[in-house]
């Protein structure tokens, strides 16, 4: 039995059955930009294997060339094409179904999402604008720190193009729910994948809130460990960062999670019904013009926002702290778009 038969066929099948796509009919094409990244290359590697994705055009700065030579050897159908330089911003984004955005500097020890904000709030800007261009009825997923404030330039950037649909650009915050699942799946010693909990707010810190009150299965948690379990989870990128001692920030654990994001973004393209995801987004279910909530993924992207939905008090009280915290970031994010020419 040779390695194809013995490893690779086994993994490939394992990743169609993990990626949720019925035989791989429908066919998309996956911008991803800032691929050459810590994210973006194992981002890159998942996508390059996704049933559901036909071509994958690869955009960086630097290393795009070297990076699609290698996942080009890997035995799917998919395309890989690269681009490099920001003179090929439009041509990397042209067409694309879904655009996935992990540019950015990622966060170093003591730095904040907020420390991030001056650089990658420029990044965000001009890869909306070429999107609006040349991409303007793309899934746009941001991965991109400080998520609270980049996902509104993007949004505003796309209003001034008149290009603007609420239903089709997300900040993906689905770290915050593995990392909740499992947490909860640690906790009680279960199988993560049997482990579901929403997570509201935004991402970053106390904007992270966990809904144990809806968590699938039911968990008992005394208040003390409610508490804890929420700061670990709203502290979790500052514990891989401290970790990796100046090495990187959360690159495979977000990878993974963007996978998973822009995968049920695809299986909403394809038709699938009752798809859901929490997601980021622009809103009028309360107080912030953008919150985290649950949401039905379709055609045109958003088809349905539950909003926050019911909350016990610990939880209400998580939401009043968060909401003044969300209405800086995302005004701090309103007026970049503004003051910039």
């Amino acid at each position: 039995m040779n390695i194809f038969s013995q490893v690779i066929k086994p993994f490939i099948h394992s990743c169609n059955r993990f990626f949720s796509c019925e035989g791989g009919a429908t066919g998309f094409k996956v911008a991803i930009a800032g691929a050459s990244g810590g994210i973006g290359q194992p981002l890159s590697m998942l996508m390059k294997i996704n049933p559901f994705v036909k071509e994958l055009s690869l955009f960086d700065l630097l290393h795009t060339p070297g990076v699609a030579a290698d996942l080009s050897h890997i035995e799917t159908p998919c395309k890989v094409k690269a681009f490099m330089g920001s003179d090929q911003r439009c041509e990397a984004l042209k067409d694309a179904n879904v655009i996935i955005i992990p540019a950015g500097v990622p966060r170093k020890p003591g730095m904040t999402r907020d420390d991030l904000f001056n650089v990658n709030a420029t990044i965000i800007k001009e890869l909306a604008e070429a999107a609006a261009e040349v991409a303007p009825k793309a899934l746009i997923a941001i991965i991109t720190n400080p998520l609270n404030s980049v996902v509104p330039i993007a949004c505003e950037v796309m209003k001034k193009a008149n290009k603007f649909d609420p239903r089709r650009i997300f900040g993906v915050t689905t770290l915050d729910i593995v990392r909740t699942n499992t947490f909860v799946a640690d906790a009680m010693k279960i199988n993560p994948k049997e482990v579901n909990v929403p997570v509201i707010g935004g991402h970053a810190g106390n904007t992270i809130i966990p809904l144990f009150s809806r968590s699938k299965p039911h968990v008992s948690f005394s208040d003390e460990q409610i508490i804890a379990m929420t700061k670990r989870i709203q502290n979790a990128g500052t514990e891989v960062v401290q970790a990796k001692a100046g090495a990187g920030s959360a690159t495979l654990s977000m990878a993974y999670a963007a996978a998973r994001f822009a995968n049920a973004l695809m299986r909403g393209l394809s038709g699938e019904e009752n798809v859901m995801e929490c997601s980021y987004v622009a809103t009028d279910c309360g107080e912030a013009s953008y919150f985290s909530t649950p949401l039905v993924l379709g055609k045109d992207g958003v088809k349905e926002n539950f909003g926050h939905g019911e909350l016990n008090d610990f939880e209400k009280q998580e939401v009043e702290t968060a909401i003044p915290v969300l209405i800086k970031n995302i005004k701090a994010g309103v007026d970049f778009v503004n003051k910039s020419k």
